[in-house]
């Protein structure tokens, strides 16, 4: 048993909202320099630099999950993580296949680049990755876990795009292992301000799309190995296994 350092949520040059800087080897570096253990990438309705991702983390020595930020049919955030790139590649197919036929204009939203892990541009994506898919939130859930994920509603407390914002509670029985909470909330207060939320595990990441930002929110997971099925025992609190969120986890983001 040993603790890891862990942040899953991470945009790449693909989502329309990273910076030009986040290169998965970009990233992959700041989170070595910083003393990161665990990490995913996490870009919006994809999953198509995932394997940059692997091989980033191949260079640097550091373990690496894979994943994507699903937006539902309610435009809820959720954060899908898998233990391998092939899993990710498919829920992400099932997710494109869901995605609606809207151009991704460069000039509002930026460029959504497909890279290689050595920062070589393979291609750019054409359809704009950040709209709602045509499944609702429910679905999105079950979908991701029927392929193996870890999923967590993301950023939960923020104003939009959120399970709180978009429906205003934690709807009973959704197939989620936790809940994202920002830099800006306090989780006993959240919990008092919504009950739906008593008892459900929570974990904070950075939402990084800057390199100054990764890690600056993290969350701390002591179990045997860093695999979704221990995160979710640990997300549990179950064997031995625990998860500490650690709030503004940097005192330089330099």
């Amino acid at each position: 048993m040993r603790d890891w350092r862990a942040d899953f949520h991470l945009h790449t040059v693909l989502s329309p909202c990273g910076d030009l800087a986040m290169s998965p080897a970009t990233i992959m570096a700041r989170a070595a320099e910083i003393g990161l253990d665990l990490v995913a990438v996490s870009d919006h309705n994809s999953a198509k630099n995932t394997p940059a991702w692997r091989d980033a983390a191949a260079a640097r020595g550091v373990k690496a999950l894979y994943g994507l930020e699903v937006r539902s049919a309610e435009e809820v955030d959720v954060l899908t993580v898998f233990d391998e790139v092939e899993a990710a590649l498919a829920f992400g197919q099932w997710v494109y296949a869901a995605l609606p036929d809207i151009a991704c204009d460069e000039r509002v939203f930026g460029e959504q680049i497909v890279v290689d892990g050595q920062e070589n541009i393979l291609g750019f994506e054409p359809r704009l990755l950040i709209s709602g898919i045509e499944h609702d939130l429910e679905t999105v859930c079950a979908t991701a876990r029927e392929h193996g994920a870890l999923v967590i509603g993301a950023h939960v407390d923020r104003g939009v795009d959120s399970i709180l914002s978009q429906l205003g509670w934690l709807p009973e029985g959704l197939a989620i292992d936790a809940v994202e909470v920002t830099r800006y909330t306090d989780e006993q207060a959240l919990v008092e301000a919504h009950p739906s939320l008593a008892g459900v595990p929570m974990v904070r990441f950075s939402d990084a799309h800057l390199p100054a930002d990764i890690g600056f929110q993290q969350t701390l997971f002591r179990v045997e190995e860093p695999s979704v099925a221990e995160l979710k025992l640990a997300l549990a609190g179950l064997d031995g296994r625990s998860a500490l969120p650690l709030r503004r986890a940097l005192s330089d983001r330099s």
